[in-house]
Order: structure tokens, then C-alpha cells, then sequence
């Protein structure tokens, strides 16, 4: 089926919506056509004829396609950082339809002149929106700012279609004045602004506190529990209390910080602005399942009920980096998990299940209405499988 068709999924278990405000639809059946959502609801309701695909869901949860806020990718589906192939098909195994870079900063040679970071940033951009890794939606093109930019230098960088700043304190700029002044030309030309937080993560990045992170004022408060050093316990309650920016939690940081920023932003009433991420490539490899563990670790440890965190992972980053996936709503782009409680794993049903811990199996993904992966090669089994049926 080509991203022209209609896709009918029918016999939907369990509907997560990836809104907090609302995790669970009463909902079995979803229709997309031109690879968006054209409507969701009970089957006997919908009229689903004339599909050129037909997916029977058999009873299993389908959700929003999973939402990485936090990759450096390189180009292609390569990683020299690992020496890695085929990393994002991988991760897409893990439930990840799309990806959002925080810098492309494993690039061997990376330039650090003003002229050779700009067209790094403009060629990623390209090189992702023309080819998709095995379907997975990579918005990269993430320059890492450095002294000496100017605003013109965002303008350039904006009208050649680049809408990510990479993450501040991987380059030269480390202090909060000059990162506030640039996150604002970023800004006025509609870049979006993330920032390191914590302690270097390589050599050659720095220390950013609560106080570089509070004056640059950038759109995301990146790996706020450290990536891989957290900050101390009293900065991370500050940022939670000062920030209305997305407070996003990674896979490689500090497991302990994690649940502190989940804890005090549920005190605070902000659980509608903590995201995920998982840092990678890094240093701790490529994780596939980075995501699913991320829910599953937040949900268990943290209390939340599993299909909000569910949430952190779609519609809260979705709204947060204002993207046109992450939610089961008409209008959205086709983009879906299929997943189901693992063969053996403890709990009542996959909600229980995620919430005692344990990862889902994934059966299918879904981006722009075309199928793109059947039962994951990296999760646990599911109990049940969906699959395409005769139209």
C-alpha cells in the first residue's frame, strides 16, 4: 500500500490516545487515508469500505508510533560513535517511529566554523527528509551553536529548512548569556532550542547548571537527569519549579534523578511536560528498546500509571516539539505501535504488566499508513500478533 491508500485496523483490544488528558479511548477500529488519521472509533460505526489494506488488530493495544526526543544521529542508518549498522531500524523494532536529533556531534571532523556548520546542518536535514531509515521519520539537521554566530546565521540556517538547534554546551557556547541571546534569534526564525544538562558527557562538552539552563531559556531542558552526570537533587527541583519548558528524561542518565524529576513534576502538576528521550548513540551504546525500558522503568518505579507514561513517549512530546504525530486523533499522521503483553510475563493485562515493570512485545509498526514491520525482532514475543488480511 502506498501512502495514497486506506488502511482500515480493526479488532483493536485496547486504544492508547498518547493525550494525558485522556490515555484511553473507547475505540476498536482506526482508518487513516494519505497517511493520516481519517477516523477512530467503534468498527460497526465506521464505514471501512473500499481499503486496500486491512490490518487485524486481534485484540492487541494499538498507540501512537513511540517519539525518541533525544538521537544523535550521523547520516544514513550508520553510527560511527558504535561503529554501528542499522541502528534506527533497530530502535524502529523498539516501537520508534520517529526521532528527533540533539546534534549531529559524532560526525568525524565535525566542522566548528560557522560556514561548515551550517551546511553539516543543512546537508543532515536533507539527507534524513530524503531518505527515511527503514521508514522512521528522523528530524535532524541540529547545528551545534558555537561563538562568533550571528543572527543572520539563524536566518540562513531557517530559510534553507533547518528547525533544530542542537543541544548548547556541546560546542563553545557553555555560558547562559550568550546561549539566551541565540536560543532568541533561534527562536524569531522558528528553531527549536535544547540544551545539555549536567555534567560533560564526552571531552570536550562542559558542565551546564540550573543557572546556564534557566538564562538560556531553550525550548527543551535536554536529559534533565543527567547524560550521563545528573545534576544535584536541589538544581533538578529547580529546574522543575522554574521551567515551563519540556523536561525530558533520558535512557542513558541518571536512573535515580529520573524518578526525582518525575516525582517532583507530578507535586507540581507538570506531568504534561516531561518527554523521553534515550541520548543515543553514546558512549552506552544503541538502545533499541530505550524508549519501551523508559516507560516501563517510570511507570514501575515512579507509580505512573502505564498508560500515561505512555504519554511522556507520544503526545506530551508531540505537543512539546509541536509535531503532527504522538496522538490518536484525525487530522495526525498514521503513525502506530501495535503491541501486546509479553509470552510469560506477570500481570493481569499489558497495563498491569508495563507497570510491574516488564516490557510489551511489539507486533507491527505503522508510519504513514504503510506497514513497515511485523513481530519486533528485539522485544519479548507477544502473546498475539497482529496481521494484514485480505482486503
Amino acid at each position: 500500500m502506498g501512502e495514497t491508500g486506506t488502511l482500515v485496523i480493526r479488532n483493536i483490544g485496547l486504544l492508547l490516545s498518547g493525550k494525558i488528558e485522556q490515555p484511553i479511548l473507547d475505540a476498536d477500529c482506526v482508518i487513516s487515508e494519505g497517511g493520516r488519521i481519517a477516523a477512530i472509533g467503534r468498527e460497526a460505526d465506521l464505514d471501512t469500505t473500499g481499503a486496500e489494506t486491512v490490518v487485524d488488530a486481534k485484540g492487541v493495544t494499538l498507540a501512537p508510533g513511540l517519539i525518541d526526543s533525544h538521537v544523535h544521529p550521523v547520516v544514513g542508518d550508520y553510527t560511527p560513535r558504535q561503529q554501528q549498522l542499522h541502528w534506527i531500524d533497530s530502535t524502529l523494532n523498539g516501537g520508534v517511529t520517529t526521532m528527533i536529533s540533539a546534534g549531529e556531534v559524532h560526525m568525524p571532523g565535525r566542522p566548528k566554523d560557522i560556514v561548515g556548520l551550517k551546511a553539516m546542518a543543512i546537508a543532515a536535514q536533507r539527507w534524513y527528509e530524503n531518505a527515511r531509515p527503514s521508514g522512521v521519520k528522523v528530524l535532524a539537521g541540529a547545528p551545534v551553536i558555537e561563538h562568533g554566530m550571528e543572527e543572520q546565521d539563524f536566518k540562513d540556517l531557517a530559510d534553507a529548512g533547518v528547525t533544530l538547534m542542537g543541544e548548547i554546551g556541546l560546542g563553545s557556547v557553555k555560558d547562559g548569556a550568550t546561549a539566551g541571546t541565540m536560543v532568541g534569534w533561534a527562536r524569531k526564525y522558528g528553531i527549536q532550542s535544547t540544551i545539555h544538562t549536567g555534567g560533560p558527557s564526552i571531552p570536550g562538552s562542559g558542565l551546564i547548571d540550573k543557572d546556564v539552563v534557566l538564562e538560556a531559556g531553550t525550548d527543551v531542558v535536554g536529559h534533565i537527569n543527567g547524560g550521563h552526570s545528573a545534576l544535584p537533587d536541589d538544581q533538578i527541583v529547580c529546574l522543575c519549579e522554574s521551567c515551563r519548558a519540556a523536561l525530558e528524561i533520558v535512557h542513558n542518565g541518571n536512573e535515580r534523578a529520573a524518578l526525582l524529576t518525575l516525582n517532583t513534576a507530578r507535586e507540581l502538576d507538570k506531568l504534561d511536560q516531561v518527554i523521553l528521550g534515550t541520548d543515543g548513540p553514546a558512549g552506552s551504546g544503541v538502545q533499541p528498546l530505550g524508549i519501551l525500558r523508559m516507560i516501563a522503568l517510570l511507570s514501575s518505579l515512579g507509580t505512573v500509571a502505564a498508560e500515561t507514561a505512555v504519554c511522556f513517549a507520544t503526545g506530551n512530546t508531540a505537543r512539546m516539539r509541536k509535531l503532527d504525530v504522538g496522538m490518536i486523533e484525525p487530522g495526525r499522521a498514521a503513525d502506530f505501535v501495535l503491541m501486546d503483553q509479553a509470552q510469560h510475563a506477570p500481570g493481569k493485562t499489558i497495563l498491569e504488566s508495563i507497570q510491574l515493570g516488564n516490557l510489551p512485545g511489539v507486533g507491527m509498526t505503522i508510519i504513514d499508513g504503510v506497514v513497515r514491520t511485523g513481530r519486533s525482532r528485539n522485544t519479548p514475543p507477544a502473546q498475539r500478533l497482529p496481521e494484514v488480511i485480505p482486503a
